[in-house]
């Protein structure tokens, strides 16, 4: 039966491959749907791991977390070095890194902080961040390039850059009377950290104009010793670590009441959690959207089985004159429908892994999320499966049509 239906097929070969194309698309954008929504929750999760804090000037949470670990928008005030250094000096934080954003070297996000980033942040499943090249800051004049920044930049061990000010990918205004030089390349981790060009807080801060007083109170003698550790003016944001997980809330309570300055703290995973929920609602939508396309591309499938039954008259008139019964009929139309569907769902499918591969680049370059092709999830298996089934109802409409044909149907000629 399916060879036969498969032979009827290919006698139509110009409407079937439009169906397919369309079948195929439509399931393209449905899987397409939930593999982004997929990855960049999986890419989120594992930007940051073990920071049970962040905190910076008073704001909303999602737009703190998402300029300080995702370099995603930018932050408008700043929190005072003299608020970070109270609030990591406290009992209960175990570590505390700074780091303030707002430059930029070819779109790529200028990061300035300490050695203690190198030694604090985690990722995925707690892993620590490793140098494939060099070293941690060693001066003041020193960049730690992620992988991709390096290869974007085509940068290595010993290479100088100019910083640009602003986050734009084109900068009218580069500091070119600081250059600095790169003298460590980071591992590819798979997070936004793989873009960053990372800088020490004592170098943004000359570079600005400012940390002249703080040069002038150090010895000659002792400046590389002072150099990654060196205050700011101030911070776009800190990363804690806690003693014990539980003063986590506690310690949140009492930096958003914060009487010297206003702050914000949050805990990452319950802002991504509600970052999830908020989106939850337009996650729906696009849902019921590429739905509603896959239900149009199956209609159009039926329409053309419809139209194409009549155009078939003598085709299944021939077929019984032979010897097929209605049972046969209807097994032809139900098996030409369901390669028709199967076709284009697996089309679509290939379609989806082919679109991956092209733009997955273009996307980590231009928003720093990182799409890997992985076999398919049980949720997208469960929408080919549903699509194909309601592919295969469809199709019993015109299947039931051909099915109550009659011999001399096939064998009148009608006007």
């Amino acid at each position: 039966m399916i060879r036969l239906a498969l032979k009827s097929l290919l006698n139509r070969r110009a409407s079937v491959l439009l169906t397919v194309i369309a079948i195929a698309v439509s399931v393209t954008l449905l899987l397409a749907v939930e593999r982004v929504r997929e990855q960049v929750q999986s890419h989120f999760a594992n930007t940051v791991s073990g920071t049970d804090l962040i905190v910076g000037a008073r704001t909303g949470q999602t737009q703190l977390l998402l300029s300080s670990v995702f370099h995603i928008g930018s932050m408008t005030n700043n929190m005072s070095w003299e608020s970070f250094a109270e609030i990591s000096s406290r009992p209960e934080v175990s570590w505390a890194v700074p780091i303030s954003l707002g430059d930029s070297v070819q779109g790529l996000p200028v990061v300035a902080t300490t050695n203690a980033y190198f030694e604090h942040f985690k990722y995925a499943d707690k892993q620590p961040l490793a140098f494939s090249q060099g070293q941690p800051f060693a001066s003041d004049e020193d960049v730690v390039l992620g992988a991709d920044a390096a290869e974007k930049l085509s940068k290595t061990i010993g290479d100088d850059i100019i910083i640009a000010h602003g986050s734009g990918g084109i900068s009218f205004s580069e500091h070119d009377e600081h250059p600095l030089t790169v003298t460590g390349v980071l591992q590819r981790t798979g997070t936004p950290v793989d873009q960053a060009v990372l800088v020490t807080l004592h170098s943004l801060e000359m570079i600005h104009g400012g940390g002249t007083g703080h040069d002038e109170e150090h010895d000659q003698s002792h400046e590389h010793e002072h150099h990654s550790e060196a205050r700011a003016e101030s911070i776009s944001a800190a990363l804690l670590g806690l003693k014990a997980k539980p003063l986590a809330l506690r310690l949140q309570r009492q930096i958003n009441t914060y009487d010297k300055e206003p702050l914000t703290a949050l805990l990452p995973g319950m802002t991504l959690q509600q970052l999830w929920k908020t989106l939850r609602v337009f996650e729906q939508a696009l849902t019921a959207i590429s739905a509603m396309v896959v239900l149009i591309g199956l209609l159009g499938m039926l329409t053309i089985m419809l139209a194409s039954l009549r155009e078939r008259r003598r085709e299944m008139a021939v077929l019984r004159a032979v010897g097929a019964g209605p049972g046969t009929i209807f097994g032809l139309l139900l098996s030409e429908a369901l390669l028709l569907t199967v076709v284009g769902a697996f089309s679509g499918l290939l379609l989806l892994y082919g679109l991956q591969w092209s733009l997955a680049g273009v996307i980590q370059s231009q928003t720093g999320l990182i799409f890997t092709s992985s076999w398919p999830s049980m949720s997208e298996w469960w929408r080919i499966a549903l699509v194909i089934t309601v592919g295969f109802m469809l199709s019993l409409i015109p299947a039931w049509r051909a099915y109550r044909q009659s011999l001399a149907d096939g064998l009148t000629v009608k006007i």
